[in-house]
C-alpha cells in the first residue's frame, strides 16, 4: 500500500526531519516509512492524519476525499 505521507508533507512545505520530529522518531526511520520500506504503525498513521488533519481512509490511499466522516 502506497500512503500520502510524502505528498501531504511536500505540499505542506516540510522537511522528513521536522514531521520526523512529530512523530517522536529519527529521520532516516521516516524516510524508510515515505519509501515503503517499513510499514508505519498505527498510532504514528493516527498522528499524522491528526497533524495533517485528513481522515485515514485518505492517509492510506483508500478515497481521494481527505476530510474526516462522522457516520
Amino acid at each position: 500500500m502506497r500512503l500520502r505521507i510524502r505528498q501531504l508533507r511536500v505540499n505542506k512545505g516540510l522537511t522528513q526531519a521536522a514531521v520526523a520530529d512529530e512523530l517522536g522518531c529519527d529521520q532516516s526511520l521516516y524516510s524508510r516509512y515515505e519509501r515503503g520500506l517499513r510499514s508505519l504503525p498505527l498510532d504514528a498513521a493516527v498522528r499524522l492524519a491528526a497533524y495533517y488533519s485528513v481522515s485515514l481512509d485518505y492517509l492510506a490511499g483508500l478515497t481521494e476525499e481527505p476530510g474526516c466522516r462522522n457516520n
